[in-house]
């Protein structure tokens, strides 16, 4: 399944009542519609300067990994429902022990695609091997720097060469197993320009999809300035470089077609809060499920949940919240 067809068709449908009617329509029939993101333990090895990790308050609250017998429990309520199950949601999966076995999990369950998030520190010959092997279809490497210094500076504790070796083990099971590799950069005003050497850096045939995104207030974080508004001009000049080389080498780019377009209403991610299903040994999808003991289908009757689908076709767009930052991109097949 290409998950990315996917999302770029939510990008051309403009009507949200088509959505939404789909929504309903694949929830009444009990079909797949969520993208479930999962973190099975609330910890990280680095310190990102972007990221909530940064925050000493937040961080004493993010405490805890599942068990074994809770995966298998999470699996049974919401796996069957998931169109997509992305594995570590703003922590790090890799610190999870039993990781291939929840990868197994989900293919047991017959998940069409399943993602790892991760910032690759932690990756080796090994344990990719058995994540593939285990049925895994993509790594999301995270990167907040294309030099040695910046990379090191914005992600705390990171190591640029174990980033560099990952990924080029990575490239290397890429001619061996069929699955994906996905880089996620976070630009802000400090490491924009960078951009422009990207491809020096980092090997191409490493990668299938790249997603350029700007910085985003996810908290009281230690890099605090987000103000990208000097950038405006250059964006277009830099990302056609970017382009251009994903282009010559068949790279899907996911990146808006402008800073500028940031600021206007994002209609594709109206159904944002319909589709995102977050777990993890804190949280589980809605306030109030009781996961442990009710179905899927039983919470979602109890809360009036397929209601609120069919309640939104014929809603005005007015009366939607915008998801700012979610889903404003473009996928840009080459």
């Amino acid at each position: 399944m290409n998950f990315y067809k996917i999302l770029q068709l939510n990008k051309r449908i403009k009507n949200h009542r088509i959505k939404f009617l789909g929504l309903y329509i694949l929830h009444k029939f009990n079909k797949r519609y969520l993208s479930v993101n999962l973190d099975p333990v609330l910890a990280c090895n680095l310190r990102c300067k972007m990221c909530y990790f940064t925050d000493k308050d937040y961080v004493k609250k993010l405490k805890g990994q599942f068990k074994q017998e809770e995966l298998e429990r999470v699996a049974e309520v919401v796996f069957p429902r998931a169109l997509k199950l992305q594995v570590g949601c703003g922590t790090e999966p890799t610190l999870y022990k039993r990781l291939p076995e929840l990868i197994a999990l989900g293919k047991r369950n017959k998940v069409p695609y399943i993602s790892l998030t991760t910032n690759a520190n932690l990756l080796t010959e090994d344990s990719i091997e058995d994540l593939v092997k285990a049925g895994l279809n993509e790594f999301t490497i995270s990167l907040h720097g294309v030099t040695k210094k910046t990379y090191e500076s914005f992600m705390g504790k990171g190591d640029y060469e174990k980033f560099q070796n990952a990924l080029n083990l990575l490239g290397k099971y890429k001619k061996k197993y069929d699955f994906k590799v996905r880089v996620n950069y976070t630009f802000n005003k400090d490491n924009f320009y960078e951009l422009e050497d990207f491809f020096d850096n980092f090997n191409p045939e490493s990668m299938d999809f790249l997603q350029i995104r700007p910085i985003r207030k996810i908290g009281n974080t230690e890099y605090n300035n987000f103000d990208i508004s000097s950038l405006v001009e250059d964006y277009p000049k830099v990302m056609k470089k970017i382009e251009g080389t994903c282009k010559s080498n068949k790279i899907t780019l996911l990146a808006p077609n402008s800073i500028l377009s940031s600021k206007k209403v994002n209609e594709a991610s109206f159904i944002y809060d319909y589709t995102f299903c977050y777990v993890s040994p804190i949280s589980f999808w809605k306030d109030g499920f009781n996961w442990r003991e009710e179905t899927f289908n039983d919470f979602s009757k109890r809360i009036g949940w397929g209601k609120l689908l069919l309640a939104n076709v014929f809603k005005s767009k007015k009366e939607f919240t915008e998801t700012s930052g979610r889903l404003d991109y473009e996928v840009n097949f080459n």
